[in-house]
């Protein structure tokens, strides 16, 4: 599948910042026209080049044209997306995002901020699967209450004990997990929360001018990140309410959840690949809020001029004051001199 402009035949893509379809070329509105393309492809359908894609691909450019193709069978059927959250920040707002973040890093290599290497910044869309849980929370405890007062000279404590018994049943909806191969499980957890609420039925038009990828594993094989995030906020909620004691024994205490419903879901990223001395640093931002992970690489060359830089005005300062300080000696003696005279 690939979307062309009807005015002018130009590869047509989603514009975050309109909020719809837009044709580079001749600057259209809503142009676009579809063209299916179902058998598997081997060459764009556009310039007829050959293109190659990994096994994951669901939406790719063309290396030649620099048109965005769109693998129908793979955004269909089993693949089939329920929903998309659009990206919200175009590629001019990520790059100025990055700027700002890592203008201050001092020791950063010259061109890590260059216009040229900012540009190889790539809109993605990563699937996930989102798990939704209907848990029973269980606990049962001692709790004590301590009070403390004096009267006269002796101080007193009191102890009250309480029998602590908790049962909760707690929703959680859309617990978002990546079945990305390629993405870091980590990074995509730290780019969370993404807000949920601008999840929309999907729509093969977010995805022109983007690349992206069809689940790599089945919601089954990663259901256990899901699952660890559902405890720990359920534990979380569970403590939360236990309030008010000065100490809490837990007997038992249990967090249970039958299979979760799930759903397949396309989530924005934006992924800049920067690489300094043959190593990779990968910077991931999330394609709706913005939030940026990534740690910036240190130039030793950099780190040895500001060196040598401090070094030179470190030894001009004392070179400075040892001349004040001959002169201020010189003066001492020819006063001294003048006076016993």
């Amino acid at each position: 599948m690939i979307f062309k402009c009807k005015n002018c035949g130009g590869n047509t893509v989603y514009s975050p910042e309109k909020k719809m379809m837009y044709c580079p070329f001749c600057d259209s509105e809503k142009s676009d026209e579809r063209q299916y393309e179902h058998a598997r492809m081997q060459v764009c359908p556009n310039c007829g080049g050959e293109t190659t894609y990994t096994e994951h691909t669901s939406a790719m450019q063309c290396p030649y044209c620099d048109h965005y193709i769109i693998l129908d069978e793979r955004i269909e059927g089993a693949y089939a997306p329920g929903r998309i959250i659009p990206f919200r920040l175009g590629k001019e707002q990520v790059k100025e995002m990055i700027r700002n973040k890592f203008k201050k890093c001092t020791f950063a290599p010259t061109d890590f901020l260059s216009e040229s290497r900012l540009n190889t910044i790539s809109g993605e869309y990563v699937p996930f699967w989102m798990y939704s849980y209907h848990s029973r929370c269980q606990f049962h405890g001692e709790g004590i209450k301590r009070r403390t007062w004096i009267t006269g000279d002796m101080e007193y404590t009191e102890h009250s004990y309480y029998n602590v018994v908790r049962d909760m049943g707690i929703e959680f909806q859309g617990i978002p997990a990546d079945a990305s191969v390629k993405m870091p499980d980590g990074i995509m957890d730290l780019l969370e929360p993404y807000d949920y609420g601008g999840l929309v039925p999907f729509q093969p038009e977010y995805m022109s001018g983007f690349l992206g990828e069809k689940y790599n594993m089945g919601a089954e094989m990663i259901e256990s990140r899901a699952h660890a995030k559902m405890e720990s906020s359920a534990s979380a909620m569970l403590q939360k309410s236990i309030g008010g004691y000065s100490f809490v024994t837990p007997v038992n205490r249990s967090i249970m959840a039958p299979p979760p419903d799930t759903e397949f879901d396309l989530l924005p990223v934006w992924v800049y690949h920067y690489t300094y001395k043959e190593k990779e640093y990968p910077f991931y931002v999330n394609g709706q809020t913005g939030k940026i992970i990534g740690t910036t690489p240190v130039s030793r060359a950099k780190v040895w001029a500001y060196g040598a830089t401090l070094w030179a005005c470190l030894t001009a300062i004392l070179v400075l004051l040892g001349v004040l300080s001959a002169y201020s000696l010189t003066g001492i003696l020819t006063l001294l001199n003048t006076l016993s005279a």
